[in-house]
């Protein structure tokens, strides 16, 4: 391997980069292998561009891209990815949930053939209702989606660089790596990991964002439920249609106030079912929508050490 690039997005994380980089720094430095290293300001407002900045004034393996305002994580990953020359592109967080420790284990499992080798966390120190939500959302995908997705893991992974030219020539813009990878094919293995805390700071992954992600991989890669919701539908006419009969032999024998119960329970639950279906449609047409507006994913402000070898 030639060049090694990592790829790592960090919004608003003064606290945690300069010992991200230390660590990291010493794990690259065991590898004897060239690297590049690429930070991506996904719109920080709190100095974490200036630290990053400075770091890349010390070190010429380190590049930084800082992008306009906040994009997204996703998007600040694609930005890292199209600007990454590496034979090989290893995707980690800064906030040291993602030990920089583990890429020598990464790269000696990739030098065994494979196109992807994945982080798979088998324990998380973090909350249980955050623990049961993450097992629970990796699970439903993987069952629902056609195609193959492993569970429990996030971005952190090394991949080909003919992985990486495939997700750069993609055109859609709301993107779930974690899951195009997987679309790829190709040779792909996990190695397990021990998940640790946050470094310092609170993660910037607030619940509407974590709910956005989960949408996204649900529409990108889950078919099965729009099935389920059509199956279901016409399931709902006929029960209802067998309910409206009982109704009315019900209302022959003058049981009037229970009849206009059920009805209105059939109401409601007819109505739920209405308005799941009308969410789900309206997801996949706010997606239909952002693909036809071909927006760029993100804009970049600046960058920093840039330079051909």
């Amino acid at each position: 391997m030639k060049l090694l690039s990592i790829v790592t997005p960090f919004y608003n994380e003064k606290e945690v980069i300069e010992i991200f980089y230390e660590r990291l720094a010493k794990a690259l430095n065991s590898t004897n292998i060239h690297s590049e290293v690429i930070l991506v300001d996904d719109g920080s407002t709190d100095g974490s561009f200036e630290i990053a900045k400075s770091i890349q004034e010390r070190d010429n393996r380190v590049k930084v891209i800082s992008l306009s305002r906040n994009f997204g994580q996703q998007s600040a990953i694609t930005a890292g990815l199209n600007e990454a020359r590496g034979e090989a592109v290893i995707v980690m967080d800064v906030d040291l949930q993602d030990p920089p420790e583990m890429i020598p284990a990464l790269i000696e499992k990739f030098n065994e053939g494979y196109d992807v080798v994945y982080a798979v966390r088998e324990k998380r120190k973090e909350g249980i209702i955050k623990r049961f939500c993450y097992r629970a959302f990796y699970r439903m995908l993987s069952k629902l989606s056609p195609v193959k997705l492993p569970v429990d893991t996030g971005d952190f992974c090394i991949m080909s660089r003919r992985i990486i030219d495939l997700l750069n020539s993609l055109p859609e813009r709301n993107r779930y790596i974690r899951g195009l990878r997987s679309w790829f094919g190709w040779a792909q293995v996990g190695i397990p990991y021990e998940r640790d805390r946050r470094y310092k700071g609170e993660s910037k992954y607030t619940l509407g964002k974590l709910l956005s992600l989960a949408l996204d991989g649900i529409v990108s890669f889950a078919r099965l439920p729009f099935q389920i919701l059509f199956f279901l539908g016409l399931a709902i006419i006929g029960a209802t249609s067998v309910a409206l009969l009982m109704c009315l032999l019900f209302l022959l024998t003058g049981i009037s106030i229970s009849l206009i119960i059920w009805i209105l329970l059939f109401l409601l639950i007819f109505s739920g079912i209405q308005f799941i279906c009308l969410g789900l449609i309206g997801e996949i047409l706010g997606h239909i929508s952002d693909e036809v507006k071909h927006r760029p994913h993100y804009i970049i402000r600046d960058k920093l050490g840039f330079k051909d070898f």
